[in-house]
């Protein structure tokens, strides 16, 4: 039988493992050479919001028009929808309904989170201009990059039968709402994995392990010269 030294040992070693591989996944970034941004035309911002991230995009541009896959008169409580941004995140659904702040989290809806598989939830806000009160990071992508960011996006959501994206509820204030998501969110793939890869589509550097919201906004990199806006 193992003595309770031997355990206590393995046990630590086994801690600094881990430590050391989570730190090189943080610190290691997905790709070393030159971005394939061609152009740098179009501007988006990753959003920190404590432990998760949001992309946001604007509502039109000569790329894409949101307003033609998702109605924007629907998003939010607003009498006003002149949104010019559009902020998209992905994430456990009973976490994002029911944890508003910090402050509320409920410990049994983020074990389930963090160790099952759950249901996922698209979460969607409009802007009239980018937040100042967040957290933000911008990066400029070329038009065809861009395009494969959206199209990731979009893929995101499940549809209903007329192919309209699923609304769940209105969201925390009046300019949100979520939707139905594809996809189950575990340890495996969390909310900053999913930004992660929607900027991997843009050619946007990420980090080798993105689950930590710190290490996605550490490593964007798109190629272009960006200053927020």
């Amino acid at each position: 039988m193992l003595n309770k030294k031997l355990i206590f040992r393995i046990c630590i070693l086994n801690f600094c493992l881990v430590s050391v591989l989570a730190a090189i996944g943080y610190l290691m970034p997905r790709k070393w050479g030159e971005s394939s941004q061609t152009t740098c035309t179009v501007t988006v911002q990753v959003a920190k919001q404590g432990i998760h991230t949001e992309i946001i995009v604007p509502v039109k541009n000569q790329y894409f028009n949101w307003s033609q896959y998702l109605p924007l008169t629907k998003i939010g409580r607003d009498a006003d929808h002149e949104y010019k941004y559009l902020s998209f995140g992905w994430g456990d659904r009973a976490f994002m309904l029911e944890t508003p702040t910090s402050g509320t989290i409920n410990p049994v809806i983020a074990f389930n989170a963090l160790f099952l598989p759950t249901p996922s939830t698209m979460h969607v806000e409009g802007y009239r201009a980018f937040p100042q009160n967040q957290e933000t990071k911008c990066v400029k992508l070329s038009g065809e990059n861009y395009l494969r960011m959206v199209n990731y996006i979009e893929k995101s959501f499940l549809l209903d039968a007329e192919a309209h994206p699923k609304k769940i509820s209105y969201g925390y204030d009046n300019s949100d709402s979520f939707y139905e998501a594809k996809s189950s969110y575990s340890i495996l793939k969390t909310c900053n994995d999913w930004t992660a890869e929607a900027l991997r589509k843009a050619d946007v550097d990420t980090p080798l392990w993105s689950t930590l919201s710190s290490a996605v906004m550490f490593h964007l990199n798109s190629g272009c010269e960006c200053r927020s806006q």
